[in-house]
């Protein structure tokens, strides 16, 4: 058993693996600067969540690392028994939006990149949904 697994809760996976998202997102993998594997608390029905992390410059405080800006994925855990029906629709519909949702917010504008954008995408009786916040 690998040390990632060990940290995982009795009775929990993660429906997706580093190597899933860098086969998905190719070279968009590059802009991605953290990939979290959540072990905290369910999440509900949360399955796949992606950020923008924008610059923050600040007078008053340290702002944003230029390290830190861009992409972050998180992989909330899910039920074992879950595991394999979630990376199933992950795979094959969630990373897919991923990539669609990061190329046009490489396109997008100045006012975009300036703002925290965030993408949980949600999984609820096999239905596959998202909901886009900004911070």
């Amino acid at each position: 058993m690998s040390a990632r697994n060990r940290r995982l809760p009795p009775g929990y996976s993660w429906p997706l693996t580093s190597t899933d998202l860098a086969e998905s997102l190719g070279p968009l993998m590059t802009r991605v600067t953290e990939v979290r594997f959540l072990t905290g608390r369910d999440a509900g029905s949360i399955v796949l969540g992606a950020a923008w992390v924008p610059p923050r410059p600040s007078n008053y405080d340290r702002g944003t690392h230029p390290d830190a800006v861009g992409f972050r994925i998180d992989v909330p855990m899910v039920p074992t028994p879950a595991r394999a029906p979630t990376r199933t629709i992950l795979r094959t519909r969630a990373l897919p939006q991923l990539h669609a949702w990061m190329t046009r917010a490489l396109t997008a504008g100045e006012t975009w990149h300036l703002t925290g954008h965030e993408r949980l995408w949600l999984l609820a009786d096999g239905h596959l949904t998202h909901r886009d916040e900004t911070r």
